[in-house]
């Protein structure tokens, strides 16, 4: 069965197990994106709604390549005049969902706080995406990715033994700890709604969802299984059958034979059976062992061992850089990575059997159409009726 599709109709499957769903994004960069992004790729109608063109905004990647902007229409809406807000108001009558990545009180200095929007809608969902959340200290502060996985703990874990912190792109703070929680619990806050018929506002921080990822790592800590020192854990790179081996030419194999079995195989295959694989989990042992299998895995290159470990159940994979993923056998297999406009990118995830995702449209400029956008979102006749005016 197909599981994804681009603007095809002709397959009679029903669009994204989010239709019928009205949201609305308030404009902001990076984990706010992401949400909007996921959504609409559900099947959510969302309208992002961004400030009119600024200098600074003039400079920036071309509007086709801002790939989190995809599946939903763009329009330009000023919302510091008094038009823009009544916009927004009544947009947030027929909504389920709103959601915005500004500093706690900006929203409701324009008059499109929670109070406000859920006074049109009492069902209305109020997402409310920050770094560091609604209250607290540092609320008001700037900050950035690695300010907030800096604060939760993920920063300091990540590196070389006796080396500095290095930073894991902005995967575990903007976008997971942000966007994926923020998705959950908006998901969330609709389902209670639509038994309760009363909305809710979340308050989704990068800091605390960082943190909150890090759940097992805690558990693991708490039971003397986790030192607080970089490259030193079972999971951190520490390990040497958890980690990345150079190859011959220069390349990179992941080899993570956790459990026992397979790890005893992967010693056979390098002909290393002098090492007892039931010292597996003698630290005291790792740094000998990772030595002697960066030694073996120089002999050969990436290629070549990936011949050898095919089909051997031993957990060797091959580090592909972003130039080498989407022509993988089973990324090509299960469509992970899809040309939209002409520009190659991650396809909808995750996936569902009846409710298939599909890009909607590719990323662009702002609808020169507000009004034919608003109508295709089922905007209320009197809104439509002053757009003309």
């Amino acid at each position: 069965m197909p599981w994804y599709r681009n603007g095809v109709s002709e397959w009679g499957i029903e669009m994204g197990p989010l239709k019928g769903f009205k949201i609305i994004e308030i404009a902001g960069i990076g984990p706010g994106q992401l949400a909007g992004m996921l959504l609409a790729d559900m099947g959510a109608s969302v309208v992002r709604i961004d400030r009119p063109l600024r200098f600074d905004q003039a400079v920036s990647v071309d509007a086709r390549f801002d790939i989190l902007n995809r599946s939903r229409p763009l329009i330009e809406v000023d919302l510091k005049t008094p038009d823009g807000v009544q916009l927004v108001l009544d947009l947030c009558a027929d909504a389920d969902a709103i959601f915005e990545g500004f500093r706690p009180g900006v929203m409701e200095r324009i008059g499109l706080g929670p109070e406000e929007c859920m006074a049109r809608n009492p069902k209305l969902v109020y997402g409310r995406m920050t770094g560091w959340g609604q209250h607290g200290p540092l609320a008001q502060s700037i900050g950035h990715d690695a300010n907030f996985i800096g604060l939760a703990g993920v920063y300091a874990c990540v590196g070389e033994k006796d080396g500095d912190p290095v930073y894991p792109m902005n995967l575990a703070g903007d976008m997971g700890g942000g966007g994926a929680y923020l998705v959950m619990g908006l998901l969330a806050a609709m389902l209670e709604a639509s038994k309760s018929g009363q909305g809710q506002v979340i308050d989704a921080a990068m800091v605390d969802g960082a943190a909150s990822q890090m759940g097992m790592i805690w558990g693991l800590r708490a039971a003397g299984l986790w030192k607080d020192q970089r490259g030193s854990n079972i999971l951190d790179g520490g390990a040497p059958f958890s980690r990345a081996y150079r190859t011959k030419d220069d390349r990179h194999l992941v080899v993570a034979p956790i459990e026992n079995r397979f790890y005893t195989r992967l010693l056979k295959i390098l002909g290393l059976e002098d090492i007892d694989p039931a010292t597996q989990m003698d630290q005291s042992r790792w740094g000998d062992v990772t030595e002697r299998l960066k030694q073996v895995f120089l002999t050969r290159t990436r290629s070549e061992w990936c011949d050898v470990f095919d089909n051997t159940e031993t957990c060797v994979t091959p580090v592909l850089d972003m130039s080498e993923v989407a022509s993988h056998p089973h990324n090509q297999a299960r469509q992970t990575f899809v040309e939209v406009g002409g520009i190659p990118q991650p396809a909808p995830a995750p996936r569902f059997s009846r409710t298939v995702s599909e890009i909607s449209r590719p990323a662009g400029s702002p609808e020169p159409d507000v009004h034919n956008v608003l109508q295709e979102w089922g905007a209320c006749s009197d809104l439509l009726a002053r757009l003309k005016q």
